[in-house]
């Protein structure tokens, strides 16, 4: 009995594996699909950032949500003298429970420097350029996310059968 308990547990722990890898790229889904929603709002108001990131956060879950409602906030007030210091601190504190690989906080950091241009057409090209990259990474994601859900399950299947023969 504990030995079909053992490897229950672990095979469980293999399935939760995958299913993180699976919640992981629905992350990145849906932070392209608010990248997206901030350049339509961009293209079709021209209004400034601060405005543009409230009209889009009354349209997103949370924490992007919060995440857009105090970069607007903080742009408002112009309380420091770069943007992409505000869009990175902002990033940091409101995006941290999203648990980024680092490459992709990279990513959504190197937006930040770019958005801030005074130039319409300079915000829109990044964002065009953010949006192709971020593509990129949710492809390479989605491509070894299958095998990576195997492997996790087979190693735990696999690891609960060699602790059970390790225990008898």
């Amino acid at each position: 009995m504990g030995s079909i308990l053992i490897i229950a547990a672990t095979s469980g722990a293999g399935y939760v594996y995958g299913q993180e890898l699976k919640q992981y790229l629905e992350k990145l889904l849906y932070l392209r699909y608010v990248t997206g929603l901030i350049r339509g709002e961009m293209e079709y108001t021209c209004a400034p950032l601060p405005e543009v990131f409230a009209a889009v956060a009354a349209r997103v879950r949370e924490p992007y949500r919060t995440w857009l409602r105090e970069t607007a906030r903080e742009t408002g007030e112009r309380s420091e003298a770069g943007f992409s210091r505000i869009w990175n601190r902002c990033v940091d504190r409101y995006l941290d429970m999203l648990g980024l690989k680092t490459e992709h906080s990279i990513l959504l950091k190197e937006l930040g420097t770019f958005l801030g241009q005074v130039d319409a057409e300079t915000a829109d090209r990044s964002l065009q350029l953010y949006i192709n990259r971020m593509d990129l990474a949710i492809e390479k994601v989605r491509e070894n996310l299958a095998s990576r859900k195997r492997i996790g399950n087979c190693l735990g299947v696999m690891g609960g059968i060699f602790l059970v023969v390790v225990l008898i």
